[in-house]
Parts: C-alpha cells; structure tokens; sequence
C-alpha cells in the first residue's frame, strides 16, 4: 500500500513535492478534533462567522500573484483563466454571503391557525451538520474546494476536505490562506490521498459529504456514505447542450461556443459537450467556428488562450471520442494533436447521437456540432442525454430563448452566455439525472449546509385541549363538523350553517376554558380569504 504521493507539475512533469498518505488514524484523530471545533464555531453566531470568514477577501487579493503562479503550475491553466475561473468566482461567494447569509440563516417565524393551535407560534430554524467533508476534483482545485468549504464554514460546520491526488499543492495552499484567519483549532484540516483515503475520510463518519466529480466516483461515494448511513450533496458530470437558433447574433454565438467548449481545455463540469445549430445557418455556422478555431493558441505565451491538460488519462477519452466520431462518419476541422500535454482543439461536425461524443462526458478540447430543424426538435435533442447540468440558448426572441430553456432537463440554463452563470454566487448550482443533487450557492446552497428543526411553542392556558382525551361519538360529530367548515366546500354562511351544532359546542368549550380561544378563532376566519 502507498504511503506517499508526488505532486506533479502540469506545466513540465517535474515533482513539485512528495506527501505523506493520511492514515486512517491520523483521520480518526482529525474527526475527533474538528468535533470539538465544530461545538465551539456552531456557538458563534452567523455575524461573528462571517466578521471573521470576510477576512479571507484581503488575504486572497494580497496573494493574488502567488495563488495564480502556482495554480498555473499545478493545473496548467493559463493566468487569465485562473483569475476567471478560480479566484473570481470564491471572492463573488464570500461577497455574498458577507452580505446576505445572516439573513439566510436567520430563523423563520411561521403563522399558525387557532383552531388547531391555540395561543401557540411556531418557527423553523437551521442548525450546522457538525463536520462536513468536502471532496474536490483536479479541474478547478480551488474554486471547487474554497467555495463548498466556505459555504459549510457560514453554516457553522467544520470541514475535513480532500483535494484529488493532482492537486495536493492547491489543498496545502488552501490551508496556508485560511490559518491566517482567526477560527477554532481543527475547524479546517486536510486530508492527502487518493480513492482509498477518500473512502477513509467517508468511513470517519461526518455528519455530510459534499463531493464534485465524475460520474462513477459519484456512486463509489454515494454508495460508501449509504453504509453509515451519511447524506450527501453530489455535484457530478456534464453533457450540456448549446442550442443555436437561426435568428441568434452568430458572431456572438460562435465566440461563446469556442469559449464554452475550450475554456480551460474543455476541461470543465459546465463544458458546452454538444452544439446544436439549426439547420437554415448549419454550414455557415459550422464554417464560422472552424475559420475561429484555427485561431486560437495553446500555449503559456502572453497571448495563450488554452493551456495544458491536467490530467493526461483523461486524452485517452478525449482520443477515443474523436476516433468513434470519425468511424462514424463525422468531419473534423483538424486532425487531433496532442503535443507533449498541450492539446489543439477541435471542432466535429455531421455528428449523431449514436457516437460516444454525444452521449459519455468528454471532458477534453472536442466540440461536436449537429443541425435541428425545429424548436421541438432542438429540444429533444439536448434532453437526450443522461446528463443535466447546465444548457444554454441562443435566439435575439428572448420569450422564444426562455420558453426553450424551461424545457431542457437541467439544473441550470442561461440565454446568450455560457459557464458565466456557474460563477453567479446567488443561484443555486447543481445537476439532475446523472449530473447528481443537491445545489450550493445562493440562498439554497447555504441552506443546504444545515438541516431543518421545526419548533411550536404554545401559551395556552387551557387545561386541556378540544383533540385530547376522553374521545366519544359526540367529540368525533363535532371535530368533523368543524373539519367539514374549515375545510369544506360551499360560501361561508353555507358551513356555519350545516355545521352550527359543532361550532357551537367548540365555542362553548372555548369559552368555559379561556374565551381568548374562541376570539383567536374569529379573528382566524376574518383573515381567511377564501371563506
């Protein structure tokens, strides 16, 4: 069994460092101090969390320099996609949640009905798991793990997290950022493995695990945190679609499909993975992003738009996808070349659906393009697929845009962008079908953190109540009676009447215990507006 890892650089493949393996004790030991630590943080209240968590934004900008040098060098990203992909958007996520997670998280006072619920009230009110674990993947190491962490920190939970074995160097750097913040002892710890530490960290029992990956991971972590059992937020792969309609801004609509299918050498959860153009503008269309494509440099120059592959087992994928889409009689713009770990991309056209690339996530700088003739075809097309994540539509119609992208099965959409609506920190993200559950982000994220107690407390003076004991056939005419006028149909002075007897003894009951009942109950139904 290994006991260390290397950290490779994806800029040369020269090792950046060797770490040691966490051991299941060190993660047992790990689990037992950030239990203490979640006591303490959970007992700050949601302002001191974010007083104290805002101080990161400095830090950050501080070492803006540094965080993007080195995860240049450990992903292989160019600057410019560091700064947009990485670092913007956990900066937007602390802004907003400095501004608004106290609102979140504040505790909800709810309306309650006096016939049921005499002088009671009732809230709900959101509390921290405990310790949560975060796993993160090697596409986007930081903003994939600061943002879950960070949104499980304002919940008031402590976290354990584990960065993919290709980003070791992100997750120490992490670490490194957040000491400087004065938190709990062990509120943050890092864990250093691979699948088998994950499954550790899983078998350490947390209270939730918030996990983004691929698909068979996924299920590897759903399936290990079922044992215990452990819930779980799943933030998986991609297929997503780009619908092009014949009336879009082309030029617009190319410059994004290029973006959202290279950005980061496609090498993105929210990737466009399948481009569907009408057909009326198909082969322009397809011309357009060809003579764009050829255009594009990869490299680490000042003028690099992709950099290299983080990980080269995922070219074999890349490799296979274009080699079926060829067999099957697909045109590509180039052939592929991959040049030590800088990949060129390209574009495929008179692709099906009956070609890998359009059914298994790719993961890599491919992007295959096939016609649609109508709106309903368009849209059976991008729900084809068991993925559903994100989509985006493109039309200068905006209801005709909007009505489209309300029926694509996913968990995100945009009309006339691509990606940038992952990094807006006020909507939830998240998958269905096989891109997982559960969101963060956004109102809905934070909460996601937390789980719901509900509580009633009652004022009642009375000493006992009109659905306690002793029952009889009168109580169950009389309970029904007022059953049947509450909820009953036909105008209000229709229930009064048909059911006068049972508000009679229920005032009658309400007045020989507290008349402050049966007031609290005529006030109920002055507010009804459905009587």
């Amino acid at each position: 069994m290994l006991k260390s890892v290397a950290a490779i650089s994806a800029l040369n493949d020269q090792v950046l460092n060797t770490y040691a393996i966490s051991s299941n004790a060190e993660i047992t030991q790990q689990m037992t101090v950030a239990r203490l630590a979640a006591k303490i943080w959970t007992g700050y209240s949601v302002a001191q969390r974010v007083k104290g968590l805002s101080a990161l934004k400095s830090i950050i900008l501080a070492d803006i320099d540094t965080i993007t040098d080195t995860l240049v060098t450990v992903t292989g990203k160019v600057k410019t996609e560091v700064l947009l992909g990485e670092i913007y958007p956990v900066l937007e996520l602390l802004r907003y949640y400095e501004k608004n997670a106290v609102r979140i998280l504040k505790p909800c006072q709810l309306n309650t009905s006096p016939l049921a619920f005499p002088n009671a009230h009732a809230q709900v009110e959101r509390r921290s798991y405990g310790v949560v674990a975060v796993i993160s993947p090697w596409n986007f190491p930081f903003q994939l793990t600061l943002s879950p962490l960070l949104t499980a920190l304002f919940s008031g939970n402590a976290v354990i997290f584990k960065t993919s074995e290709l980003s070791i160097p992100i997750g120490e750097l992490i670490l490194q950022l957040l000491s400087r913040i004065d938190l709990p002892t062990g509120l943050i710890q890092h864990v250093i493995g691979k699948a088998e530490t994950g499954e550790q960290l899983i078998d350490g029992r947390p209270d939730l695990v918030f996990f983004t990956g691929g698909l068979n991971a996924g299920r590897a972590i759903m399936a290990r945190a079922a044992q215990h059992p452990i819930p779980v937020i799943l933030e998986l792969g991609g297929k997503d679609a780009m619908l092009v309609f014949d009336d879009a801004n082309l030029t617009r609509a190319c410059n994004a499909a290029l973006y959202g299918a290279f950005s980061n050498s496609g090498q993105v959860c929210v990737s466009i993975e399948r481009l569907y153009v009408q057909d009326s503008i198909y082969s322009q269309f397809v011309e357009m992003l060809t003579e764009a494509v050829a255009k594009l440099t990869v490299s680490h120059g000042a003028v690099g738009d992709l950099g290299a592959l983080t990980s080269m087992n995922q070219y074999q994928i890349v490799e296979a996808h274009y080699q079926d889409a060829l067999a099957k009689g697909a045109k590509a713009s180039a052939p592929l070349q991959l040049n030590g770990r800088y990949l060129q991309p390209v574009v495929l056209w008179d692709v099906t659906h009956d070609m890998s690339i359009m059914q298994e996530e790719t993961f890599g700088a491919l992007l295959p393009v096939m016609a649609f003739s109508t709106e309903q075809h368009a849209i059976e097309l991008a729900n084809d697929s068991e993925y559903g994540l994100n989509a985006s539509v493109w039309s200068r119609d905006i209801d005709k845009a909007e009505r489209v992208a309300r029926q694509l099965q996913v968990g995100n959409w945009a009309v006339n962008d691509v990606i940038k609506n992952i990094g807006h920190a006020g909507l939830p993200f998240g998958g269905v079908k096989n891109s997982g559950f559960g969101r963060y982000h956004g109102a809905e994220g934070l909460r996601n953190f937390t789980y719901t107690v509900s509580g009633l407390t009652s004022r009642s003076k009375l000493n006992d109540e009109p659905n306690w004991f002793p029952y009889s056939d009168v109580r169950y005419q009389q309970m029904r009676g007022f059953i049947d006028f509450v909820f009953g149909s036909g105008s209000l002075s229709q229930r009064i009447h048909r059911n006068w007897q049972a508000l009679q003894a229920f005032r009658g009951y309400a007045q020989s215990n507290a008349r402050q009942h049966w007031q609290n109950f005529l006030i109920y139904l002055c507010r009804r507006r459905d009587y």
